[in-house]
């Protein structure tokens, strides 16, 4: 069995740029050589598989997982485990990654990067005792003991994550 990657859940509330700090700092590490994984957490319900379909019918069937492989892609459909936290799903799923970055899961543990914009108005989402290691953001004055980072300071964050045990 491979090490488990490093993992970073990116957290904050909803329009501070979550996303869109996790697409540089992927381009970032893969430009670095580093293989990046990523699981994205949804508060919604999304169709992952379609009706009538080979592996809907293997699922419907009773199969555990069911994986669609393509020329040079693949998709694969699997019943959630119980633990449902970055940590279970990357060792289950992405022990070939050297680094997986995780969109929300802000109630899980694990090492959590929060960020936050002052035009967001909203306090933190996480505390410094549920892992919170770091803010990305353009205040001061939230969690002054913790280190920060610029919103567009995509190299002093990788540099963070890549130093952390």
């Amino acid at each position: 069995m491979s090490n488990l990657p490093k993992i970073f859940s990116i957290v904050g509330h909803s329009g501070s740029g979550k996303t869109t700090l996790v697409e540089k700092l992927i381009r970032e590490l893969s430009s670095r050589g580093i293989k990046v994984a990523t699981i994205k957490h949804a508060h919604h319900q999304v169709q992952l598989d379609t009706p009538g379909k080979d592996s809907h019918r293997y699922k419907t069937a009773g199969a555990s997982m069911s994986m669609l492989v393509t020329g040079n892609q693949l998709q694969l459909i699997a019943d959630l485990p119980e633990d449902k936290s970055p940590e279970a799903l990357a060792q289950r799923f992405m022990g070939e990654a050297d680094m997986v970055l995780a969109e929300g899961f802000s109630l899980d543990g694990g090492a959590k990067i929060e960020v936050m914009r002052r035009e967001c108005g909203k306090p933190p989402r996480c505390a410094i005792e549920e892992g919170l290691i770091a803010v990305v953001t353009d205040m001061d004055e939230i969690y002054p003991t913790l280190p920060h980072f610029g919103l567009e300071d995509v190299q002093g964050i990788v540099h963070f994550m890549l130093e952390r045990k």
